[in-house]
């Protein structure tokens, strides 16, 4: 069954009266669609690809949302500002 096509996200709003399905919705659609294109193939590495995969736009969009304040960003995203700067250097977030 497709994620998306479930009517409980839809009619159901989060918290801020949002109908879009939550995040973890759109996680789970991608890993099942990232196991249907492997096609039964072995695959090993998935928790390593999905966090690189993830980190970046995360620390980005978090960096945009509080205008590049990266005192904000850390706290928001409960990393000391030390490490957000390891990750942007990481990343080459500038």
């Amino acid at each position: 069954m497709d994620a998306f096509s479930t009517d409980q996200y839809r009619s159901d709003p989060n918290q801020d009266g949002n109908n879009e399905p939550p995040l973890s919705v759109h996680v789970r659609y991608a890993i099942e669609s990232y196991f249907e294109q492997l096609d039964n193939q072995d695959s090993s590495g998935l928790y390593a690809l999905v966090m690189a995969e993830v980190e970046k736009p995360l620390l980005e969009a978090t960096l945009k949302h509080v205008n590049y304040n990266q005192t904000r960003t850390a706290k928001i995203l409960g990393l000391s500002r030390s490490t957000l700067r390891k990750k942007m250097a990481f990343y080459n977030i500038r």
